[in-house]
């Protein structure tokens, strides 16, 4: 279905919905393609490939809402699928807050491209997506008498999407991926079996690294050879850049309308206040090119601006669609992230290792949670022991525990190796006074 196709089946869809009863109408009309192979031992392990098309629409009847999606986009199923949607509706409780953005909101089209879409996306000749799997698995396969297994795979997708709304608002957007991904376990110490897995992706198919992920994956389970627990302390903890993600998120939560209206957010009533180290300062920006999060639009149609979430530790924004907008009485600003970005640092990671007498620096979480209402929070962690400036020895077993709000006050340092092939743009953390339990 072609990009106009979509518009013409979603505009007919909404005017469907608003002569059979419904007052406001929100209608995407999306497809989806993708494909992996998956090889192990020299032999293909999966193959996989799908093709997607999907109606979804957002029903505002007599101040009663819900949301339905089909997959079946022909007019006579489509009609009688809206037709009984809308009744159903009838039978939901009132909500006053439930409405379609203000349209002043709305994103106006002609912005710029942001790089997201690579043009000749379906032009990868299957044969290839099976050789460059095969290649990332050759990397390593044999090469060290450790190595028990090694899978790795190739995988691409393309996501497309019309959205119309009854009060004015039209919008598409489409955005490809490609991927490279190899694993690897080795023989350990005794019974262990340390495994490690690293992936390169991009957005356009010529920027993707094509070489490299098992020669990393292998060193990185063959450094986790011997890893123990060690004694229990409070010391600094280096978070790589990948994992950053994992203490990242909760922060990034309690910042969500629903967490604010709800009361399961420690940072509720924070806005304007410091609230985290003066090294904090995070920018949500929506118009940088090639960005994993660029946008010009929100999921509700309203216009994307670049946005400071904290300043020098200080609060600047909650995220709040419309919804939570009415709810809490605050202006709507979207309720989802783009990119986050980080102001950075001076030292690259080596530098940030090199900085701590005695700390460890964490490459793994396993298992455990955070409060959302309080901040409380405890992680496994692995990684590796750090004196001195050098690393020492692997470290497994241990948990870290704490408050979020204690722990982003205690920022030593932040990296300047940001992560680019995320929509978090993520540095390596250094953060003081880290309670970790072991022995």
């Amino acid at each position: 279905m072609t990009k106009e196709e979509k518009y013409t089946l979603a505009k007919w869809a909404m005017n469907h919905a608003l002569e059979n009863g419904a007052q406001e109408v929100s209608v995407n009309i999306s497809n989806n393609q993708s494909s992996s192979v998956e090889v192990r031992e020299e032999k293909i392990d999966k193959l996989e490939q799908a093709l997607q098309s999907n109606l979804s629409i957002r029903l505002f009847v007599d101040k009663k809402y819900s949301s339905h999606s089909t997959s079946r986009l022909n007019k006579e199923d489509l009609a009688r699928f809206i037709e009984e949607a809308i009744e159903g509706t009838k039978y939901l409780s009132e909500d006053e807050f439930r409405t379609l953005p203000d349209p002043e909101l709305y994103y106006k089209g002609d912005g710029p491209d942001l790089g997201s879409l690579d043009e000749n996306f379906g032009n990868v000749d299957p044969e290839e997506k099976i050789k460059l799997a095969f290649a990332a698995e050759k990397e390593i396969l044999g090469s060290n008498e450790r190595i028990i297994s090694v899978s790795s795979s190739y995988y691409d997708g393309l996501n497309e999407r019309v959205m119309v709304n009854s009060n004015g608002f039209e919008g598409d957007t489409a955005n490809s991926y490609f991927g490279i991904y190899t694993n690897v376990s080795v023989k350990g110490d005794g019974d262990g079996r340390p495994e490690s897995g690293w992936g390169e992706t991009a957005i356009k198919y010529n920027e993707l690294k094509k070489r490299g992920t098992g020669t990393i994956a292998l060193k990185r389970a063959l450094d986790k050879i011997g890893a123990k627990k060690i004694e229990s302390g409070t010391m600094p903890m280096i978070v790589e850049n990948r994992v950053v993600s994992r203490i990242f998120s909760p922060l990034i939560n309690a910042l969500d309308g629903s967490a604010i209206q709800q009361k399961n957010s420690f940072l509720i009533d924070k806005l304007g206040e410091k609230v985290a180290s003066d090294k904090l300062t995070l920018t949500d920006d929506p118009f940088i090119i090639g960005g994993r999060g660029s946008r010009l639009f929100d999921g509700e149609g309203m216009a994307t601006k670049k946005r400071t979430v904290f300043e020098k530790g200080v609060l600047k924004r909650y995220y709040i669609d419309t919804y939570y907008g009415k709810k809490l009485e605050m202006e709507p600003n979207s309720g989802a992230t783009t990119n986050l970005v980080f102001e950075t640092g001076d030292k690259d990671l080596d530098a940030l290792i090199a900085s701590v007498k005695k700390g460890i620096f964490v490459t793994g979480f396993n298992g455990g949670n955070s409060n959302g209402s309080t901040g409380d929070f405890s992680y496994g962690i692995e990684g590796f022991l750090v004196e001195n400036g050098e690393i020492v020895k692997p470290v497994t077993e241990m948990n870290i525990t704490g408050n979020m709000k204690t722990l982003w006050a205690n920022i030593g340092e932040i990296g300047n190796d940001v992560r680019e092939d995320s929509s978090w743009r993520t540095p390596s953390i250094l953060f003081n006074d880290v309670d970790f339990s072991g022995l």
